[in-house]
């Protein structure tokens, strides 16, 4: 009987899981699973409802990320009603969600993601959290990452009435709009933001890529999956987190579909695993082929390597420049490299904070034209956006009432399932041999799903587990062997 390491919860995510190492007589590693115990149930809650409250309910699903819930339930609801929004409230569902973008990256990069590579994958426990990162960074940057998401938020609250559980979007346009008093207010935090975006991608570039060993894991094949891409593009085929077609790359770089979103059932499926609650997400054209990689396998992944890699080019200038430097450092395009996330996601921040300005700066916002009337629903609406860990669709239908009859959500942490699934099982084969572990190879595995700041409250939807960790190592008698703990 084989022995089997169990590492539950996982640590620095959203929602719960737990990996279990299965190890061979010689203590190798046989297989790795990342399995998330808790059980998906949303679907089934929108059953019966009237379609026009699942901008609400949804939002309810992730407190980490529900403007994306919110903007991709009120988009599926202007497809199930057949209406365009106004110009302005266009523009102000941008604005509120570019602002979202940029304030939910900063979470992930200085506190979720921060201490693997910020304060160093080998740092002591005591250091790998917020409390290090700030202890690397400074106080005074500390201070200044909470303000700066503390106002934006604020002005989020201000914008959709509740930060938390946004209430703003409506089918056809916008619960509220903006007051010229109130633009200058955005415009101000807009150009402090963008300034706080241009420091954050300095402090990457003093911290972590002038530090060679994390450089070098980086770049490590430990991290690395050759992969196809799925994500949102303009008509430029320029990144977009708020509309546009859903973009496919292969594992070369071509691209091989390009779709709007309601020709998704066209072109992805669903599998499923007796081991976890999460389904697996694959390219119908290409198959499921199981857990592996390569051209020949529909396995893909979204979130900011992907949209980087689907898009030709960013949609401003100064992402643009960052962009232009991250894919020459790395070797050009496809990039493979899972790590490399942490700074793909740097490069969006820039870009959210300039669209945030941007659309901060232009008067029509303030225009009073904020929605178009509604008809009858059309029986099925289906929407999209970016969110910040990958595509995001949103799939009602309903009957002549308007009420749910079927709600399928693809949340972006189910198109990246497999690959978080394949990220873990190769980093515990490399990292662990002849049985031994540590937790510093614990969070060496735990980094290769924690880059791509999944999200098991969306994709699973359950009560939250306890925080303390402990991998246990049991012998094939089943007797505890070892133990290795993050508390007393």
């Amino acid at each position: 009987m084989p022995e089997v390491i169990e590492v539950h919860p996982i640590t620095r995510l959203e929602g719960h899981g737990k990996i279990e190492i299965i190890l061979n007589d010689a203590g190798d590693v046989d297989r790795a699973y990342l399995s998330v115990p808790e059980l998906r149930g949303f679907e089934i809650f929108a059953k019966g409802r009237p379609a026009e409250i699942m901008p609400q309910l949804t939002a309810r699903i992730c407190g980490v990320c529900p403007t994306a819930h919110h903007t991709a339930a009120a988009k599926a609801l202007d497809d199930l009603y057949g209406v365009t929004p106004p110009p302005a409230a266009r523009k102000i569902r941008e604005l509120l969600y570019n602002m979202f973008m940029f304030e939910d990256h900063l979470l992930h990069i200085y506190i979720l993601g921060g201490p693997d590579f910020i304060v160093g994958p080998d740092a002591p426990k005591a250091l790998r959290n917020v409390v290090g990162v700030i202890q690397k960074v400074g106080i005074e940057i500390g201070t200044r990452l909470i303000a700066m998401r503390r106002q934006v938020r604020e002005l989020m609250t201000l914008l959709a009435g509740k930060v938390i559980h946004p209430v703003l979007n409506l089918p056809g346009g916008v619960a509220r709009g903006i007051h010229e008093e109130e633009r200058e207010q955005f415009v101000t935090v807009a150009q402090q933001a963008v300034d706080f975006a241009r420091f954050t991608l300095d402090t990457f570039r003093t911290v972590v890529l002038k530090n060679s060993e994390y450089l070098e894991l980086i770049l490590s094949d430990i991290y690395r999956h050759d992969t196809y891409y799925v994500g949102l593009v303009d008509d430029q085929n320029k990144v977009n987190f708020y509309d546009g077609r859903i973009r496919v790359v292969n594992p070369e770089g071509r691209e091989f579909l390009k779709f709007p979103v309601q020709e998704y059932q066209d072109h992805l499926a669903e599998h499923v695993e007796p081991w976890t609650y999460v389904k697996f997400l694959f390219l119908k054209q290409v198959g499921w082929k199981g857990f592996a990689d390569g051209m020949d396998s529909g396995i893909y992944a979204v979130a900011p390597v992907a949209r980087l890699n689907v898009a030709d080019s960013m949609a401003t200038p100064e992402a643009q420049a960052a962009y232009e430097e991250y894919v020459n450092t790395l070797g050009g395009k496809p990039v493979h490299l899972t790590l490399a996330m942490h700074w793909a996601r740097v490069v969006e921040v820039i870009q959210a904070a300039e669209a945030f300005l941007q659309l901060a700066q232009d008067e029509e916002i303030c225009s009073d034209r904020l929605r178009t009337p509604i008809g009858e629903p059309r029986g099925v609406g289906i929407g999209v956006v970016e969110a910040p860990r990958g595509t995001l669709i949103h799939h009602y239908e309903t009957d002549e009432k308007g009420l749910i009859t079927r709600a399928n959500l693809l949340v972006a942490t189910q198109n990246n399932a497999a690959r978080i699934a394949m990220s873990v099982d190769k980093a515990a084969r490399m990292l662990v041999h002849n049985g031994k572990i540590g937790e510093d190879l614990l969070n060496k595995v735990e980094m290769a799903f924690r880059a791509y700041d999944p999200c098991f409250a969306c994709a699973t939807h359950a009560l939250p587990g306890s925080v303390p960790l402990e991998a246990v190592v049991r012998n094939a008698a089943g007797e505890v062997v070892e133990r290795v703990r993050n508390f007393e």
